[in-house]
Formats: structure tokens, C-alpha cells, sequence
């Protein structure tokens, strides 16, 4: 077990109270989330908001929707540079290069995007959208997310994937090729895979030296095809021994699990997920996107509309949200928490405060009965799940749920 070190001292512990105003006196850093909800084919496990595109896209509209979307949430980011911009989906690299070129342009004119923003874009292997990724890189992206999944051709095809083996391997060479960082997404406890299957994916992987790698399991999601015909996936513990001997063999080619799913090299992170991770901000625009606001007394959070149809239309109404309210101040610990202890790193007191504008004497008790069970590290500069706290990270925040402030 964990020994738990002193934070405060107990005479030192200030008052907690959900009758206490908030008060930001630093905003979070930002980022902004563009959301590109179009698909050649909807994938099986997919529960995202995403739309099989019938036929061409409406590229023109969408990206003049996007622009005065941004314009019209202006107000809430005044004087705040935007540190990365992140295009996800959907499918992003259905979008030309030019599309993305005159995105960049308009976020650069109208917003504070810091010069050396990380700017990603999630693509697909198929092969149209491969050829596009010298285009992407000359307009400004910087980091390519490929949705690879497998390099298996039986088990893309269980998946619904459009694109097979050779596919999937040509445009990894061409993401290595074109982009200094670049992040290679696979799955695993598929449809009957085993495991040395499921390292195979993670060597062929390997072969093409990416600087990040993501890595999920399977799990079929509510209103999806998959939970509704539920496919014949692994034994739950070839599942669990499927992710040990991943981080394994990821930990022994030098990538660190810096968050549950996320590998990556030294000084490769994420740098947009991680601010997620960190609770900071992010503007979200575009169909279904998400955004979380910090203001000088609230926390906001944002949704717009989802179907991309009513999206365009009430936004030529100038009415871009479907979702708007202020989270209250007793949810902010557990919202906190569930993004920060993804981390292996955690975070910092300090960091705590910060976000939510709480004391953290409101959860100390959580924090060292946590400790006591093996759960959490607790140390002055650094709150960390352990490793028994990463894998039943569950188990963890359910003793966060409700913290009585």
C-alpha cells in the first residue's frame, strides 16, 4: 500500500462549503476542437457523431458554417491564446487540403493561435485520403492521427472497415513520411483474435516508428451496431492479458503510458488530450462538438447541434447551441478527478484548486482512504494513481462521486 504524506497540516485545512462562490483567478489553457461529422461508411463500434456521407459532402457550406461559428464564440475567449487545435471526427481527411488550409487561415486571423500550436487532424488509411496528406501538411498540420485499428484484413473486415491491410500499412509509411509527429490508433480484443495476434498489430505498428500510439480495447458502446449484435470478442481475461503484455512490449520499445490508452516517446504526448487530461478549456465547433468554458465565476459547458442538417441551418439562424448550462460547483472535483487520475503522472495539488476552485481539503479524506487501499500515491508535489489505481481506475473515482462540497 500507498503510505499518504501530509498535504496540510490539520490545523491548516480550510473550509469546504457547495455554498461557496467560485472565483477563477487564471483561466485554464485553451484549446480548440473542430468537429468534422461526415464518414464514408459508419463503423459498427462507433458511437461518436458521425454520419455515413451520401454522396459529396457540403465542404463549402461547412467550412463558411465553421468560421461564423468561431466568430459568433468569440466573446467567451477574448485575449486567450489557443495552444492546439485538433480536427476530429467523422472522418477529417474526407475534408481537401484547401478546406483546412483556409480553416487554419480564418483561426489564425480571428482567434490567438499560438505560432507553435499543435494542430492535428484525424485521418483514415483508404487511399484517397491517404494521397492528401502531403496537402495536409503543406497547410499547416502538424500531427496526423491514423485510424488504423489492425493490420489484419479478417479482423478490419469483423470491424467494418473500409480499408484493409495494405492500405492501412501504405498510409502509415505516408504519415511517417509527411509528419514529424503522428499518432497510429489500434484496437484490440477483437473478433476473434488472440494474442499473439493482437502483438503482431502492435510490432507492424512498430515497424513504421511512430512517435505515439494509442491503444483501446474493444468495447462495444450503447447505440451501436455492435451492442445491438453483439460480436464474439475475447474472454475478458485474454483481454486483460492482451493489455499487459501490450504495455509490455510498448514499455521495452521505449514508449511511455503516460494515460490509459496513450503511448508515446519522449516528449510525444498529446499535447490537445492532455490538456483534456488537465482539465483545461476547449472550444468545440461544429456539429455535436463539445465545449468546456472558464469563466471568471463559472464553469460552462456547450453543445452544439448534432445532425449536421440542423447544425447548418440554425446556424444560418445564428443559433449555434443546442446545450448550454453552467456546471455546478460541487461536480467540479469529480470532473476534475476523472480526467486528471487518467494520468500516470496524476497532478499536482495546486492544479486542483485551480481548475475547479475548490479547497482540496474537500476530498482529502477520499484521497487518504484511497491511499490507504493501494489506490493512490499522495505526496506534496504529486497526486498519482498507482498502478493497482490504473488498472480498477472505476473503482478509484467512485470513491470521488460524491465529495460533499
Amino acid at each position: 500500500m500507498s503510505r499518504t504524506i501530509p498535504i496540510f497540516p490539520a490545523a491548516a485545512l480550510p473550509p469546504a462549503s457547495a455554498d461557496q462562490p467560485l472565483e477563477f483567478h487564471t483561466s485554464p489553457p485553451l484549446s480548440l476542437y473542430v468537429h468534422i461529422p461526415w464518414c464514408v461508411q459508419k463503423c459498427p463500434y462507433c458511437d461518436f457523431n458521425s454520419h455515413e456521407a451520401s454522396g459529396t459532402i457540403p465542404e463549402r457550406q461547412y467550412v463558411d458554417a465553421l468560421i461564423a461559428d468561431l466568430q459568433a464564440a468569440l466573446p467567451l475567449i477574448w485575449g486567450r491564446p489557443v495552444l492546439s487545435v485538433f480536427f476530429g471526427g467523422g472522418t477529417p481527411s474526407l475534408l481537401s487540403p484547401a478546406a483546412i488550409d483556409e480553416l487554419l487561415a480564418a483561426f489564425r486571423a480571428l482567434a490567438m493561435l499560438a505560432p507553435e500550436a499543435e494542430i492535428t487532424l484525424e485521418a483514415n488509411p483508404g487511399a484517397v485520403e491517404a494521397e492528401k496528406f502531403a496537402g495536409f501538411r503543406a497547410a499547416g498540420v502538424n500531427r496526423l492521427s491514423l485510424g488504423i485499428q489492425s493490420f489484419d484484413d479478417d479482423h478490419l473486415q469483423a470491424l467494418g472497415r473500409i480499408h484493409g491491410s495494405a492500405e492501412a500499412k501504405r498510409a502509415a509509411a505516408l504519415a511517417a513520411e509527411h509528419f514529424e509527429r503522428f499518432n497510429l490508433d489500434l484496437m484490440y480484443g477483437l473478433p476473434g483474435q488472440t494474442l499473439a495476434q493482437a502483438l503482431s498489430d502492435v510490432d507492424t505498428a512498430l515497424a513504421y516508428a511512430p512517435p505515439h500510439l494509442s491503444c483501446y480495447q474493444l468495447t462495444p458502446e450503447p447505440n451501436t451496431r455492435f451492442a445491438a449484435f453483439p460480436p464474439p470478442l475475447p474472454e475478458a481475461d485474454l483481454c486483460a492479458d492482451m493489455q499487459e503484455a501490450i504495455e509490455a512490449r510498448l514499455a521495452t520499445a521505449g514508449y511511455l503510458n503516460y494515460e490509459t490508452s496513450a503511448f508515446a516517446r519522449l516528449d510525444r504526448q498529446c499535447l490537445h488530450n492532455l490538456n483534456y487530461w488537465h482539465f483545461g478549456d476547449y472550444l468545440g465547433i461544429g456539429a455535436g462538438a463539445h465545449s468546456k468554458l472558464t469563466l471568471h465565476d463559472r464553469v460552462l459547458r456547450q453543445m452544439r447541434w448534432k445532425h449536421p442538417p440542423t447544425y447548418l441551418d440554425n446556424g444560418a439562424a445564428g443559433q449555434w447551441l443546442q446545450e448550454d448550462r453552467q456546471v455546478e460547483a460541487a461536480d467540479l472535483p469529480f470532473e476534475f478527478l476523472m480526467n486528471a487520475l487518467r494520468l500516470a503522472d496524476g497532478f499536482a495539488p495546486s492544479l486542483f484548486e485551480r481548475r475547479t476552485s475548490r479547497p482540496l481539503a474537500a476530498i482529502l479524506p477520499q484521497l487518504r482512504a484511497a491511499a490507504d487501499d493501494g489506490l493512490l500515491s499522495i505526496g506534496p508535489e504529486r497526486i498519482a494513481p498507482t498502478a493497482r489505481g490504473r488498472r480498477f481506475l472505476n473503482v478509484l473515482l467512485e470513491r470521488f462521486l460524491d465529495t460533499g462540497t
